[in-house]
């Protein structure tokens, strides 16, 4: 079975093919466990130059399509075509939900046997209605352009429901349940970690993300605050980028004494250095309304520490539907509280333990590669009946 990656995401500010890859770690984690699979893999990526580079099995051919420094790429694209009809593939997987028309227009010169996939990637939930005729007409022709693909990728199944009630994604399309990635952190001794972090308590309560009303840290700090009646010697501490709500976290931890003493914003910490914070922590908790999967999340269980994450989607996809760790009810402060002590009262290698066995088993890159392969086969058979 041969496979293209097609990734029509832009980046102009890398300098070259190398450097782009380097930041593409979806693309190249996805690809190369396809190939370490025994698939037949290459990649084509938009870019502001061509290149071609090999590695790990892996051809990935970059591609100028003269729209330098715009982020949607062209309806057509005869450099993306050529490259993609150079393998001969028997499937091609393009990643984002966001391109439709571009969708639509490989459908047309790719050879009748030849399958789609398009997979998800944090594309959001489409509006349920369409109110103005501009909106009514494009409702209409974006349905009619994904028809051009034979299957859809999400993180969890469920994701594709209001895809289906809004009917851009037909009744008869296949979905498939395939993680949208994995990650290569690897985790490191606990008190190695502690050293290195300064990371206290027991237990050591982690939270990583965006400072946003969807990642919800106040809530985090209520339930936090709520459960240290029963955990009086945790503490938590928030890695966070984006710092829309700083000042509103900020003011919630002033005005509790029990947050003041046991909080730590930490605010950015590099990558190269997460590791130690994820292998230093004990729990690993998270408020997200909504996620395409959670980053952050894998990172932690690859480090093997148990989840108190809200019950989304994309985190039961993830977990198992709470196998390993604890779901709680987004905004439910009082069930985060309990959740967090229930997971503290469990014996910390032997949850460890199991965090790490559940990501080898489910999560980790071989996994990923298993579930593209079946599901890839089961897009190419039901795309050779349709074409038979």
């Amino acid at each position: 079975m041969r496979i293209v990656v097609v990734n029509l995401a832009y980046d102009a500010s890398a300098p070259d093919a190398d450097a782009l890859l380097s930041r593409y770690h979806s693309l190249t984690g996805w690809c190369e466990a396809l190939a370490a699979a025994g698939t037949d893999v290459a990649a084509v990526q938009r870019f502001h130059s061509d290149a071609e580079v090999a590695r790990r099995g892996v051809v990935y051919r970059l591609y100028d399509d003269g729209r330098f420094g715009r982020r949607r790429p062209p309806l057509w694209s005869a450099a993306c075509h050529r490259l993609v009809a150079r393998v001969n593939p028997d499937l091609v997987h393009i990643n984002g939900l966001g391109f439709p028309a571009q969708t639509w227009a490989l459908r047309r010169v790719l050879t009748e046997r030849t399958a789609i996939v398009v997979q998800d990637h944090a594309s959001g939930a489409p509006t349920r209605l369409a109110i103005s005729p501009a909106q009514v007409i494009g409702r209409f022709v974006r349905r009619r352009l994904m028809r051009s693909a034979d299957g859809f990728f999400f993180t969890a199944a469920a994701q594709a429901d209001c895809w289906r009630r809004t009917g851009l994604i037909h009744p008869r399309k296949a979905v498939y349940q395939v993680l949208e990635a994995s990650t290569s952190v690897k985790p490191i001794l606990r008190a190695v970690a502690r050293r290195e972090t300064g990371i206290e308590g027991d237990p050591a309560v982690l939270w990583v993300g965006r400072l946003n009303a969807n990642k919800d840290p106040l809530t985090v700090l209520d339930g936090f605050e709520r459960c240290l009646d029963r955990l009086s010697s945790a503490t938590l501490s928030m890695i966070f980028g984006a710092d829309d709500l700083l000042t509103e976290v900020r003011n919630r931890v002033d005005r509790s004494p029990a947050l003041t003493a046991r909080v730590r914003l930490l605010g950015r910490i590099a990558q190269d250095r997460m590791a130690a914070y994820y292998s230093a922590a004990d729990v690993f908790v998270a408020g997200s309304h909504h996620e395409g999967s959670g980053y952050a999340l894998l990172e932690a269980c690859a480090c093997g520490v148990p989840p108190v994450v809200t019950d989304i989607p994309a985190f039961r996809a993830i977990t198992g539907n709470g196998a390993i760790g604890a779901l709680w009810p987004s905004d439910d402060v009082r069930a985060l509280a309990d959740a967090l002590v229930r997971v503290s009262a469990t014996g910390r290698l032997e949850a460890r333990e199991r965090v790490l066995e559940h990501f080898d088993r489910e999560l980790s890159w071989p996994a990923i590669a298993r579930a593209a392969r079946d599901a890839y086969s089961d897009a190419c058979a039901r795309r050779r009946r349709e074409s038979a």
